[in-house]
């Protein structure tokens, strides 16, 4: 959108530059958070959805990998203000911070490396094109908690994710589902999934090797207060129990609520949007945008005292393209020609 953070200073989004020889890039070392920020008419204001939360996860998603990230979490939400400000944000807005290994050493290692923050924000509108989409179940598994670790986000881990939605793709399917080495139920491809079943709303759990996901813990808290008061279950979930579902929705911060109507070449219940999840996507829609004051701990808002706001976060002093360079070699590596 104009301005990007990149490693320690605000910068144009050109001059936003990694080495091809970057560990983040050859081996995908790094973890990342997608935020996400809502407009508001009726308050004339950019509201930054569950900021706090967020970022304390990216935090926790480089402790689990091993890497110290170089601000504590207020401060990347500090960063994360300043930077919708700076880009003029006035629209619904998708916010990338990416922690990662940023040395050009040719071996995939995590100890005694230097660490980068970066962070973009661009225009966002559905994540979806259709209101309703159709699944198949991936013939690709899960990677397992214990190989990569989904609860931290890892940027490595998406390569599962990109090959069962390219195989979506190909077959026809909007998005993938993937089933754990068990063969319980997990998530889609980059979206946590409900069900309605009996009167019940259920869930995976996070053990299934998936994300602990914001956007999942947010309905799940909406759905039983007042006013839905939906019974909740979190419990494993079988492939066929899928085909049987009454309801059936996809979420995520990207993905928003996103109705599910076929699975498979199944249709689900009537096929049509579903009562359970209609009144959800609603409920998420108003709390987003600050219409109910009950959930208004869980907005940051942008413009509101803006001035006061950006006086806590000081522009750092670019650094000179030598300096630059040098944070970003490790003891013992030889100077590069930049590629």
């Amino acid at each position: 959108m104009g301005t990007t953070w990149h490693r320690n200073a605000f910068v144009d989004d050109a001059d936003a530059h990694v080495n091809v020889r970057a560990k983040a890039l050859q081996y995908g070392l790094g973890c990342f958070a997608g935020v996400r920020a809502y407009w508001s008419d009726a308050r004339r204001d950019l509201y930054v959805f569950r900021l706090a939360d967020h970022v304390a996860r990216l935090v926790e998603s480089a402790r689990i990998l091993g890497l110290a990230a170089p601000f504590p979490a207020e401060r990347i939400g500090e960063i994360i203000l300043e930077l919708l400000r700076r880009n003029d944000c006035r629209q619904d807005t998708y916010i990338r911070p990416l922690v990662y290994v940023d040395s050009d050493e040719l071996s995939p290692t995590m100890t005694d490396v230097p660490v980068s923050l970066s962070i973009y924000c661009l225009p966002f509108g559905r994540y979806f094109a259709h209101e309703s989409i159709h699944c198949c179940v991936s013939s690709w598994r899960r990677v397992a908690d214990n190989a990569i670790p989904a609860r931290a986000k890892p940027t490595a881990a998406y390569l599962n994710s990109a090959l069962a939605r390219a195989e979506a793709k190909r077959n026809g399917f909007d998005e993938a589902i993937f089933l754990t080495e068990a063969g319980d139920v997990s998530e889609g491809s980059a979206e946590h999934l409900f069900l309605c079943r009996r009167g019940q709303l259920v869930s995976p759990p996070s053990t299934a090797d998936n994300l602990e996901g914001i956007t999942r813990r947010t309905i799940i808290e909406l759905a039983q207060a007042d006013p839905l008061e939906l019974s909740f279950t979190e419990r494993r979930i079988s492939r066929t129990e899928l085909y049987v579902a009454d309801e059936v929705f996809l979420c995520g911060t990207g993905a928003e609520v996103t109705p599910v109507s076929r699975i498979d070449h199944r249709t689900i219940a009537d096929g049509k949007v579903g009562r359970v999840t209609r009144a959800i996507t609603e409920r998420v829609h108003a709390v987003t945008r600050g219409a109910d004051e009950r959930w208004a701990h869980w907005l940051s808002p942008v413009w509101r005292d803006a001035k006061r706001s950006s006086a806590r976060v000081p522009t750092a002093a670019r650094p000179t393209r030598r300096a630059a360079a040098a944070s970003r070699r490790t003891p013992g590596t030889t100077r590069r020609a930049r590629t």
